[in-house]
């Protein structure tokens, strides 16, 4: 069985929050580096402020870093196919990504490193900041999504 799912268009900023939050989970042990900066004054009470401002400050260099990345990327050439309207035919070999009747680009599960399932989207993670986001709403019936809830646990991607 072949799950064929509606046309969708993912937004630019979607792109940019979704990689972002992903990024943010896959690098959580980071924001170690700014609590372990803001346990210097327990030795040296004079550094208080700078302890706390140099922490602020790599904090949101931190996250301004992912955010242009991932903002970057949304802008490249190579990645506005992206952000056209792309439907999906999804089986238990691959992921197929379908521009129109001719053009598609196959993904085949092996490449996939794992899914991320929401109330509302299956987040299907290939590498850092590649994705292929399937909000439910794209599936044309409650069966597709069973279905593929299916293929997910048989290829142990979903638990």
């Amino acid at each position: 069985m072949i799950i064929k799912t509606k046309k969708y268009k993912l937004d630019p900023n979607k792109y940019v929050m979704l990689g972002l939050k992903t990024v943010m989970k896959e690098y959580w042990w980071a924001w170690l580096v700014p609590v372990a900066i803001m346990f210097i004054p327990l030795f040296a009470a004079s550094a208080l402020w700078w302890c706390f401002g140099i922490a602020l400050t790599l904090s949101i260099l931190y996250v301004l870093f992912w955010l242009v990345q991932f903002a970057g990327a949304s802008q490249m050439e190579q990645n506005k196919i992206l952000f056209q309207k792309l439907g999906y035919e999804i089986d238990s070999r691959q992921v197929m990504i379908k521009l129109n009747a001719r053009q598609g680009m196959p993904i085949t599960w092996d490449k996939v490193q794992k899914v991320e399932k929401s109330k509302k989207h299956y987040l299907l993670v290939i590498a850092k900041g590649q994705f292929v986001y399937l909000p439910f709403e794209i599936f044309r019936t409650e069966n597709d999504l069973k279905f593929m809830d299916t293929i997910l646990r048989r290829k142990n991607l979903l638990k």
